[in-house]
């Protein structure tokens, strides 16, 4: 692990979260351990946003434990070429109204699709109105980027601040 400045390496995350569109977020229940790939978006303090209907399994195991942790990176065929994100922290739904209005916005400025959910045919309009938005906070990320060297580590430790 090397240490760079907060905002450097808060800088080159924002970069690597812009690369991806799908993290892995990890959960724990009484089923034991679950992922669940997600279509995210982020906002400047590195929080993620995504929905999803509260009835699938990484919601509800949400609803009973808040912790969790998330993975972002690409494919790679070379082991010196593999980058991505580490995040541990936890992720609610987001009930204020300002905020899950600004988090469609976010998500919807990513992906144009979701637009259709809000304003497309009826089926869409009606099973988007189910859904829920979801926060991630993240408490650590640890940027991986082997080519600086296999292994290497840099962790950007917000303590509960995003």
């Amino acid at each position: 692990m090397t240490n760079q400045s907060d905002d450097n390496l808060a800088q080159l995350i924002r970069e690597e979260l812009s690369q991806h569109t799908v993290a892995t977020l990890a959960t724990v229940g009484e089923g034991g351990p679950h992922a669940a790939s997600l279509m995210y978006a982020y906002d400047k303090e590195l929080s993620l946003y995504w929905v999803s209907d509260p009835a699938t399994r990484h919601s509800t195991e949400l609803s009973n434990s808040a912790s969790a942790a998330v993975t972002i990176a690409g494919q790679f065929d070379d082991f010196r070429a593999i980058r991505g994100l580490q995040m541990h922290g936890t992720a609610a739904p987001v009930d204020d109204p300002g905020q899950r209005k600004s988090a469609l916005r976010l998500l919807g400025n990513r992906y144009a699709f979701l637009k259709l959910f809000q304003t497309g045919p009826s089926k869409l309009v009606e099973r988007f109105a189910k859904i829920k938005v979801y926060r991630f906070r993240p408490e650590t990320i640890t940027l991986i980027d082997n080519a600086k060297g296999f292994g290497h580590k840099d962790v950007l430790n917000l303590g509960g601040k995003a």
